[in-house]
């Protein structure tokens, strides 16, 4: 998976490096498919690869760590 996403993003940088140096007539499409490719293709499966085998309850905000937080801070506010 992560030499997909090195190929992908190479591919995607290397279209918009050629799209700015290179004179033909076809250099802004060159330049557009590049970001395309990071936006749609290199970086939701960059977040995928990275992601798949984690927890999101692990980050998400809750009002038990909320109050451990403070716990540990020393604050004894309530919510």
């Amino acid at each position: 998976m992560k030499y997909i996403i090195a190929l992908s993003f190479i591919a995607s940088v290397a279209s918009i490096i050629c799209g700015y140096w290179l004179e033909v007539d076809y250099a802004q499409k060159l330049i557009g498919f590049g970001v395309l490719g990071l936006f749609f293709v290199v970086i939701p499966l960059f977040t995928y690869h990275r992601w798949k085998d984690r927890d999101a309850k692990e980050y998400m905000l809750t009002k038990e760590k909320i109050e451990d937080m403070r716990k540990k801070e020393g604050d004894r506010r309530k919510l």
